[in-house]
């Protein structure tokens, strides 16, 4: 069997995380810390930006897994193995076209209703 990237593990351990973090299992204090790390790796803001050089990268290469790590101690053990087992499965899934034209097209008429009332004229 081929073992998973890191990457990929993480990007399952986050959702797993997430997950768990909304399941009414979990203690309230791994709820409320598993919401933070996942809010915080789905999050553009950063406590380093990543244009800083290494150091912008390298939070997100040790706080996310840190903190994913950290809500794994906090969460029983069969709670998050039964998210990770599906969010796993959640990986597989190819993605949807249909999704990506639904908010591509939600995109585009914001574009065009902002430029509408901003009284853009299209000739």
């Amino acid at each position: 069997m081929d073992q998973p990237s890191l990457l990929k593990r993480l990007r399952v351990d986050a959702h797993a995380a997430w997950l768990a973090a909304r399941d009414p299992r979990t203690p309230w204090y791994a709820r409320s810390f598993g919401l933070i790390i996942t809010a915080y790796a789905l999050s553009p803001i950063d406590l380093i930006p990543d244009f800083i050089p290494i150091l912008g990268l390298l939070d997100d290469a040790l706080l996310i897994p840190l903190g994913i790590w950290l809500f794994m101690k906090m969460v029983p053990e069969e709670v998050f193995e039964e998210h990770r087992a599906a969010a796993a499965r959640a990986a597989e899934q190819p993605g949807s076209r249909y999704g990506a034209v639904v908010v591509l097209g939600t995109w585009i008429a914001a574009g065009l209703l902002t430029a509408h009332l901003l009284g853009f004229r299209f000739a």
